[in-house]
């Protein structure tokens, strides 16, 4: 059919790609009835980075559409919920009262455009967040065509989106989400890449370098010039290390299929308490000298900057090397292995209830080393354990996983059961699929793009809504400014958990002043301190230093006080929405004894990736901003050729050789 804009005649076949063509709206412009104004109103607003919802409707006597507003999805704003009713899932309020509007006037058939304002108050979508715009997640047909062919009964049913992100040039410009494209199509196949041995995955790291200057990768050999361990990380898995690598879960339970080589990520936890990945490798055994390779490979990857805590399965080789390589952090066992080791030694056991919240208890309530023996003793004796081996190397391991000894290590959560289970989530086909080497290594990057989309969709959505407030006074809209969705979730509920806190003041030196605290129920007496002079604030509980937010008694201290926001020291920054802009990294945090020029140049490189990171981030968003980057570059270019001490560094490095890499290849 034809479509009239303005006196121009536009004859497209597919009815959906004329919306295409249209790159903006006026009124004059006519469409035949009401699902095609609003497919053009979506296109648009689609490609603008809005989304749209349907709005006024006026009809005449003989009850048909006379006219219709189409509105952004931001018009109004949320009326007030009742705050006491019971919801699984409560919305987030994304309204911010913008006026924008596209009107059409239907008469004899024909849909015209006969208002439009297109000033809108907020923000728009970014390119590669456009996906998650409500209103353009669909399928087009023009789309949904492509995929028919690839259908069929043995295809995996999340493969279909990434068959249509690789179409359309990446994932953001489908105009959907992963759920989706898996709501519509069943399953779709996808080739694997030829070619395991060694030398092949060397030259797809290679490869890889080539298109980012950034990913870095490290092989060792043996005695015979034998390639035994991998490792490797993208550009982006070192910023967000530098951002999040304060806690890293190191995994070994998982074994390549067809070379039996053990798949290890390192696994941390971003500032929407979900995973992000910061490297992985293969390695061929567990021996220390495998691990000390890799922990001293992942720290030359990331500017030899530790972790402060890392979070392993018991493994003596492992722990040794830990003890070797990582001096700075603290080595502690995870949670979820212990758990399911349990089930293989004591099973018997820990199927029964009762000595489960023992248990359990020895992992989560003891607070003190004294309360912990105690529950202890009693869990051996109670159930006639004395002689089991598995829970006495338990006991022998004890400061690496009771929370007693360690309530001062920084966590960031990870210690709990499920953060384990959701890794395994993730790399289990590692173990089940008869994969080559590059093919791993491809399902690894898939697995690394599904979890940065996932980060890149939360992030969407703190920027476009925000939570709603139990209160609506200063504290609850300081923390519900600051922290990301899930966390202010975290800490609404220490909030709003005060009322339950009963506390008297047992200390007061003018400054100084200390309170006792007890929680409606529990017999747990918490000590908080808390200085006026310089609004510092501690609990005995220590949530602050192994998490990171406020506790609800410290929480009952300020309130006492007549806070009315959170002290900027309270909040720790990897918890907020801007966690990862204008990271900018203190040298002293890089300084160790050994390859100190290295570690220097790395920590600058790190600087620079960052800041650059968001010039181009900002630059790609349109031509003229893409030309201004371009040109700077080149100056900043002629400016460092023209630098003496720069030139000299860099010739001395084109005089470098990459001999270990070419013994390798001609082997």
């Amino acid at each position: 059919m034809d479509y009239t804009c303005q006196g121009k005649i536009l004859e497209i076949s597919d009815k959906e790609e004329i919306f295409d063509a249209i790159d903006e709206l006026k009124v004059g412009m006519e469409v035949s009835n009401e699902a095609e104004a609003y497919n053009l109103c979506n296109t648009y607003a689609f490609r603008k980075g809005f989304s749209i919802r349907k709005g006024n409707i006026r009809r005449d006597a003989q009850n048909k559409v006379r006219q219709r507003d189409y509105f952004c999805s931001k018009e109004g704003f949320q009326s007030d919920e009742d705050l006491c009713e019971v919801k699984k899932v409560r919305r987030l309020d994304t309204r911010t009262g913008c006026k924008a509007l596209i009107r059409f006037t239907a008469d004899n058939g024909i849909w015209k455009i006969s208002h439009i304002n297109l000033d809108h108050n907020h923000e728009f979508a970014k390119p590669e967040e456009r996906q998650f715009l409500r209103s353009g997640r669909h399928i087009p047909r023009v789309r949904a065509g492509m995929l028919g062919p690839k259908v069929d009964e043995s295809t995996r049913p999340t493969k279909s989106y990434s068959y249509l992100g690789k179409k359309f040039g990446n994932a953001e410009n489908v105009g959907s989400t992963n759920k989706d494209c898996l709501n519509y199509l069943q399953r779709n196949k996808e080739e694997m890449l030829e070619g395991g041995d060694g030398q092949s995955l060397i030259n797809y790291f290679k490869h890889k370098q080539m298109e980012d200057p950034s990913f870095f990768y490290s092989v060792q050999v043996d005695q015979f010039n034998r390639i035994t361990n991998y490792f490797w990380r993208d550009g982006r898995s070192k910023l967000d290390y530098d951002c999040f690598g304060d806690v890293v879960c190191f995994d070994t339970t998982f074994r390549t299929k067809k070379y039996n080589l053990i798949c290890a990520p390192f696994v941390g936890v971003n500032h929407h308490c979900k995973n992000v990945l910061f490297g992985c490798a293969f390695v061929s055994d567990e021996s220390t000298d495998s691990f000390i390779w890799l922990f001293e490979t992942f720290l030359e990857s990331m500017g030899y900057k530790q972790p402060k805590t890392i979070f392993t399965d018991v493994g003596n080789a492992m722990a040794n090397a830990i003890v070797v390589m990582l001096r700075e952090t603290r080595h502690r066992l995870c949670i979820w292995h212990i758990s399911k080791n349990a089930t293989q030694y004591i099973g018997s056991h820990y199927s029964n209830h009762e000595f489960k919240e023992h248990f359990n208890k020895c992992f989560h309530d003891c607070l003190t080393e004294a309360e912990f023996e105690a529950t202890w003793n009693d869990l051996i004796r109670k159930f006639n354990l004395e002689s089991n081996s598995w829970l006495q190397e338990l006991y022998s391991l004890r400061e690496k996983w009771c929370p007693a000894f360690s309530l001062d290590t920084f966590t960031a959560n990870i210690r709990s059961s499920n953060r384990g289970e959701s890794i395994t989530s993730t790399f289990h086909q590692i173990s089940t699929k008869t994969m080559d080497l590059i093919g791993l290594v491809q399902h690894y990057e898939k697995k690394t793009k599904v979890v940065r989309s996932a980060e890149l969709e939360e992030d969407f959505r703190c920027k476009n809504g925000m939570p709603h407030l139990r209160a609506n006074s200063g504290i609850f809209k300081h923390a519900a400014s600051e922290y990301t969705i899930k966390m202010y979730s975290f800490f609404e509920n220490e909030l709003m958990s005060i009322f339950g806190v009963r506390m008297i003041e047992v200390g007061n030196d003018g400054n100084q002043y200390i309170y006792e605290a007890i929680e409606e129920g529990h017999p747990r007496v918490y000590i908080i301190e808390y200085n006026s002079a310089t609004s510092m604030v501690s609990c005995s509980c220590k949530l602050f230093e192994s998490i990171g937010l406020l506790c609800r008694h410290a929480l009952k201290v300020l309130d006492l006080k007549n806070f009315t926001s959170i002290p900027t020291r309270y909040i720790e920054k990897r918890w907020t929405k801007g966690a990862k802009k204008r990271i900018v990294e203190s040298s002293h945090l890089y300084e160790s004894s050994y390859k100190m020029g290295k570690s220097a140049q790395s920590l600058r490189l790190s600087e620079l990736m960052h800041e650059g990171n968001n010039v181009f981030s900002i630059g790609s968003l349109c031509d003229s901003g893409t030309r201004i980057v371009k040109q700077k570059l080149v100056e900043a270019m002629k400016l460092l050729e023209s630098d003496e001490e720069t030139t000299s560094l860099q010739g001395n490095l084109n005089k470098v050789d990459d001999q270990f890499v070419r013994d390798v290849l001609d082997n």
